[in-house]
């Protein structure tokens, strides 16, 4: 088994992911969130409320315009990490939840995200291996987070 890094991205093959404990990826590249977007995330959800889907009640709230929902952020966890950390020689691999998560700061939309992360800790278990893994949701030209959270993904060989 091997692993790779190049530039942003980190390649590890499953039994080598102890040695990885602590190492960081990304960023991954800029993925703008539309008003198309959002709207199509708040009928999916069923999450109307106006500071995501009505400009007018928007450009009155704290936001001054209408703003993804922290889950459509989070959402975008897969393809963007996908970009910038992939496990291999794995056969089922599994989002097993959340340990901490929080949305410091509005996406405005029409503005663009971005993920980078670190591989916290591995935690050999049946079959697989167990990650505990920091995930940051960065808005361009905003230096507050737009998320952050704490993922736990299980890998089995």
């Amino acid at each position: 088994m091997s692993s790779s890094t190049t530039d942003n991205q980190l390649s590890i093959a499953i039994d080598d992911l102890p040695n990885h404990q602590g190492q960081s990826f990304g960023p991954s590249a800029w993925q703008q969130l539309t008003q198309s977007d959002v709207s199509a995330y708040a009928d999916v959800s069923g999450d109307h409320n106006p500071i995501h889907i009505d400009p007018v009640a928007a450009a009155d709230s704290p936001f001054g315009q209408t703003v993804a929902h922290g889950y459509l952020t989070l959402s975008r966890v897969v393809p963007l990490m996908a970009e910038v950390f992939t496990v291999t020689g794995f056969k089922t691999g599994v989002n097993y939840g959340l340990n901490h998560l929080r949305f410091p700061a509005p996406v405005p939309v029409d503005s663009s995200i971005r993920l980078s992360g670190t591989l916290q800790k591995v935690e050999e278990i049946a079959g697989g291996y167990q990650l505990i893994v920091d995930v940051v949701f960065e808005v361009e030209d905003n230096p507050k987070p737009a998320c952050v959270a704490e993922l736990v993904l299980r890998y089995y060989k």
